[in-house]
């Protein structure tokens, strides 16, 4: 593992010295979470609940921990309003399924603070660069933003499409759409509506993508189909292709 490790570090300029000097980090994944107040306290449990559950899928393991010599890093955060950001799990490198259970029992904590009426996607992509920030060097930097709703407070996601700030970070989105109690007519037309504003406003950079849930009961499906996507290990036909 060690060796493919160095020579991924190669391939992307690490260059020999810094692979041995520091361990690599393949990918730094950020996965915010929406507590806006269309987030009621039984849905806010699904999402807590279905991120821990999907972190211990035995397929989401293996692929976590596919690379020790290379982790993921992995920071989790909940957002709402432009300033209503809350790190639930600080950036933190995922080497075994250790790491993944120390990390899923975070989501078993309290309920962090809300923000009424307030849903700031670009605010939350915005303090995760900065996050990203303190990382380090990673081989990729991916933003998963899950949520219900559209932008309402501080920037739209829109406005940050040529921002330097987001330089180099691949976003994705979770859509998150009406419940099983919801009439399949309007269902279907909210999932719709999402679906189109997260790919035109939201996602972006290099096979950026979204994903979607069937109400909050369907998250943890919804985020084990996701992580299995963006945490897959590098080929190196991708790494020495370089940036797209």
């Amino acid at each position: 593992m060690r060796a493919v490790a160095l020579a991924l570090a190669a391939l992307v300029g690490l260059g020999p010295g810094l692979a041995r000097a520091e361990t690599p980090c393949r990918q730094a994944l950020a996965l915010g979470m929406d507590v806006s107040a269309s987030v009621d306290a039984a849905e806010y449990r699904l999402q807590r609940d279905g991120l821990a559950h999907a972190l211990l899928d035995p397929a989401v393991v293996a692929a976590f921990t596919a690379l020790p010599d290379a982790p993921v890093t992995l920071m989790i955060f909940e957002w709402s309003g432009y300033r209503s950001q809350t790190v639930l799990l600080p950036w933190t490198p995922i080497r075994s399924r250790d790491d993944l259970r120390a990390a899923a029992s975070v989501l078993a904590g309290p309920s962090g603070p809300r923000n009424e009426n307030a849903t700031a996607i670009g605010g939350a992509a915005l303090f995760a660069a900065r996050a990203f920030g303190q990382v380090g060097d990673c081989w990729r930097k991916t933003l998963d933003l899950s949520g219900d709703g559209k932008n309402n407070d501080g920037p739209t996601p829109g406005m940050l499409a040529q921002d330097p700030r987001l330089d180099g970070i691949t976003i994705n989105g979770l859509v998150i759409g009406a419940g099983s109690g919801t009439d399949a007519t309007r269902r279907n037309a909210h999932i719709g509506e999402m679906v189109a504003y997260f790919q035109r406003h939201v996602i972006r950079g290099p096979g950026a993508f979204t994903e979607v849930a069937l109400g909050f009961e369907g998250f943890e499906m919804a985020m084990r189909r996701k992580l299995l996507r963006e945490i897959r290990v590098l080929q190196f036909s991708e790494l020495a292709s370089g940036p797209r």
